[in-house]
């Protein structure tokens, strides 16, 4: 593929111009089309009640819809992917008035990103916001109805274009266990979204990763229901009160395929009907509850042999009808073709879209033309299959998130001059590099190892990772963000005349993986020859630093891992630089829990960094020479074999098993992390100590800073109940607060515990709560509790 040049691009765009039916508009003077109260879509001389701002929503919508005739209908119901996917030429042409979306389209995806630019010459922001109200306008004031267009992207490390902020991996955000600031990333990812033209980003995923084998264990909040409905609460709000609506994903029960397998059917998840209910479905009925969602994108997977895409018990029962959800459903890509393709449940392509459209799917996005869906999708209504009663209710969830968007009052980037200033700006920077920092995990850290010393004359710095860039990135976050490499920030850090020796040590994989990961073979001469120069820049510093993990071939989407061991010849590195004697610290860079026992039991420091964004050096080196210290939490468990999986907090009473044969317990157990400073816990208070059913509780305690530097700690609150009607969890998170403490500080923190916190699925899967003595334990992770307490409810009170 080949990008535009600067004059290409500017003959592209003028021609565009000049053949459009409203030449006078060029992108210079777009700031004039931003309306001024209303102005007259549909050229009938007349205000229609959808266009008036003073009327309600539902009002608008049914005069709109109305007023729609069968193929405006059908096109709302449909994605139009851009350039590479469908579009060659994003820009409105005159063919545009041939195409099927002369009558409109729902929404557009991924339009623009990446492809305003080329080695030679960089377009500013504003000419990507430009071009976007320009495609905007076509719509507005070409199609018969002017119905704006809600243009999506993706946006879970920030917004999926180019140089965008470039925030850490969603399971690094989820170790900050700072809820404040996760609200921040959505709240950056949202204003530069915005400020580009996009009105839908595609985040949070409230997956959990409840097997680290699925690869895409790196772009969740980890393997908690609680922790990630938290955080994925707050980046919901964030998007969607700066005017973008946030579509959570994938719905439903799609990170957990038999085995961890991960394809693109994604499919035969074993899950009990409760689990489903209390730990998969949960972040998603919070982030549509509590946080007013607008949009769902479901998943390819199946439930109990009925695809989520086809099914009316997700999609209208559980969303709509239970959750109250006003939004709209868009498919994950594909998701609707795979009913005819792979599940096998329709006959035909047209009889899986009536399956979806009556489920209740509203939009389906593939890498297709949209006629591919439409055109079919017509047939469907005209033979019966689909009554217009449906798809009009389809199409008013559709229209009704442009309303509540503000598309059809002001449907075009404001000040396409402002973008410049908004997108990764230096506060927007600043956010980044503190969720880098937040976000690091101190696993071990044995005789205090670190911080290292900035005296240190000499430092090796080795591994695959060591000075990575390009696998450190995402495909759903920003595609060309400027990353500070670890070598790059062990440098700018240590003192001038310090020398700091990198070699790469080994590639991240070798030649035979995945298959290496069941069968190991010698070691190449190259690969020898690799390890053997890293033994000898170890062999000639002070100290090394061993810098490890994965990179886009080893984790992410449809990358299943058979093992958690360190992928290639990694190992075999490790293993011969500490065999030099030298000291060794250890610095992970990965997207999911690896099984790290020899690491664990011979290396006495190790930072578990995940992806941390364009400041990954910079931080990793704070952390490494202490002008910052870690308080990242573990959002997700590290099995000591990848034979104790399924193995996820919260655990059922023996779930983790005991007997001769059997290895017990967890590598590092949910919400661990260690600091350079020490804290202590005091004066725990449980308020009122018995209650009614429908009464609430008040626990807090006081932690002080009892070491010599400032530090971060996250309280955790965990209960267990001891006696119910149904087997419930040994502990359950249900509150957690990360402060911030001088040496000496001393501060309280509160937690609130309502009804629902202390309710299940009983036998008849209704939600109850019921009376009984509930433990409170309140500590530095599940496993390490430091106060503990209990309440009781009663039922009459």
């Amino acid at each position: 593929m080949r990008f535009l040049g600067k004059f290409e691009l500017i003959i592209i765009i003028i021609t565009a111009l000049c053949s459009s039916l409203h030449a006078q508009n060029n992108l210079n003077s777009m700031k004039s089309i931003y309306r001024q109260g209303w102005i007259d879509l549909n050229k009938n001389g007349k205000m229609d009640v959808y266009e008036n701002q003073n009327d309600t929503i539902d009002k608008r919508i049914e005069n709109l819809l109305s007023q729609m005739t069968i193929e405006e209908k059908t096109c709302q119901l449909a994605t139009l992917y851009g350039y590479g996917a469908v579009l060659r030429d994003m820009l409105p042409t005159p063919e545009w008035n041939n195409e099927i979306w002369k009558d409109g389209i729902g929404n557009i995806d991924e339009q623009l990103n990446g492809k305003w630019r080329d080695s030679e010459y960089d377009l500013p922001y504003s000419r990507h916001a430009e071009a976007i109200n320009m495609i905007q306008k076509f719509f507005i004031e070409d199609t018969r109805l002017g119905i704006p267009v809600d243009f999506t992207n993706e946006g879970i490390r920030g917004l999926c274009h180019e140089k965008a902020t470039f925030f850490p991996a969603q399971i690094g955000q989820a170790s900050t266990w700072n809820k404040g600031l996760v609200y921040k990333i959505g709240e950056v990812t949202a204003k530069e979204a915005r400020a580009l033209g996009y009105t839908n980003i595609y985040s949070p995923i409230m997956d959990l990763a409840r097997d680290p084998r699925w690869g895409r264990t790196v772009e969740t909040y980890g393997e908690n229901p609680y922790l990630a409905s938290q955080l994925g609460k707050q980046q919901v709000l964030a998007l969607q009160k700066n005017g973008v609506a946030s579509t959570s994903k994938h719905f439903a029960v799609y990170s957990v395929p038999i085995g961890g397998r991960d394809g693109r059917s994604r499919t035969d998840p074993h899950v009990a009907p409760r689990e489903m209910r209390e730990i998969l479905l949960e972040p998603f009925r919070i982030a549509i509850q509590e946080a007013g969602g607008l949009g769902v994108m479901c998943s390819y997977n199946d439930y109990d042999g009925i695809p989520i895409a086809a099914s009316r018990f997700f999609l209208t029962e559980i969303l709509r009808n239970e959750w109250g959800f006003k939004g709209y459903v868009v498919s994950d890509s594909d998701a609707l073709e795979y009913l005819y393709s792979k599940h096998r449940v329709a006959e035909s392509y047209k009889d899986g879209i009536a399956l979806a459209i009556h489920a209740g799917l509203n939009i389906r996005t593939t890498f297709t033309p949209p006629d591919v869906f439409i055109v079919p999708l017509r047939e469907a209504i005209a033979e019966g299959k689909i009554s217009m009663q449906t798809i009009d209710e389809r199409v008013s969830d559709v229209l009704r998130v442009k309303f509540l968007l503000g598309l059809f009052d002001e449907p075009y980037v404001k000040d396409p001059e402002e973008t410049d200033r908004i997108v990764h700006s230096l506060v927007h920077q600043e956010f980044a590099l503190q969720a880098g920092r937040e976000s690091i995990v101190l696993l071990k850290n044995e005789n205090r190892a670190l911080p290292l010393k900035k005296d240190i004359k000499s430092i090796a710095v080795i591994g695959p990772n060591a000075d990575e860039r390009r696998g450190l990135r995402s495909r759903y976050g920003p595609t060309d963000a400027p990353i500070i490499t670890v070598v790059e920030g062990i440098r700018s850090i240590v003192p001038e005349g310090t020398k700091v020796i990198y070699k790469k040590g080994c590639e991240h994989t070798d030649k035979n993986f995945p298959e290496s990961d069941i069968l190991k073979s010698p070691l190449t001469e190259e690969e020898q020859k690799m390890i053997d120069e890293a033994v000898q820049a170890a062999k000639s510093a002070e100290a090394a630093v061993v810098v490890l993990g994965d990179n886009q071939n080893t984790v992410g989407e449809s990358r299943t891992r058979l093992s958690l061991d360190l992928p290639g010849r990694q190992f075999d590195l490790l293993k011969a630089v500490y065999e030099t004697g030298v000291p060794v610290v250890v610095v992970l860079l990965n997207g999911r829990p690896i099984t790290i026992n020899w690491t664990n039991k011979y290396i006495p420091a190790i930072v578990e960094a995940w992806f941390p964004g364009e400041f990954t050096g910079r931080v990793v080196a704070e952390v490494l020479f202490g002008d910052y210290n870690p308080g990242g939490k573990l959002p997700v468990t590290f099995p000591k074999s990848v034979g104790q999986i399924p193995y996820a907090f919260p655990f059922k009473p023996g779930a983790q098993g005991r007997g001769n044969a059997r290895v017990t317990g967890p590598l590092y157990p949910f919400g661990h992390g260690l600091s350079y400073t020490s804290f202590e816990y005091l004066e725990l208070k449980i308020t009122p100590e018995k209650n009614g059913l429908h009464g609430s509780f008040e626990i807090s305690c006081n932690v002080k800073n009892t070491g010599k530097m400032k530090g971060d700690e996250v309280i955790q609150l965990y209960i267990n109940d001891e006696v119910s009607s149904v087997t419930t969890y040994v502990k359950v998170l249900r509150g957690f607060e990360r402060i911030t403490l001088e040496p000496g500080e001393e501060k309280t923190v509160t937690f609130q515990l309502t009804p629902r916190d202390l309710s299940f699925y009983n036998r008849n899967m209704e939600f109850v709560t019921e009376p009984g003595k509930f433990k409170v334990f309140i500590g530095s992770s599940s496993e390490d509790i430091r106060l503990e307490g209990m309440f009781e409810l009663i039922k009459e009170f």
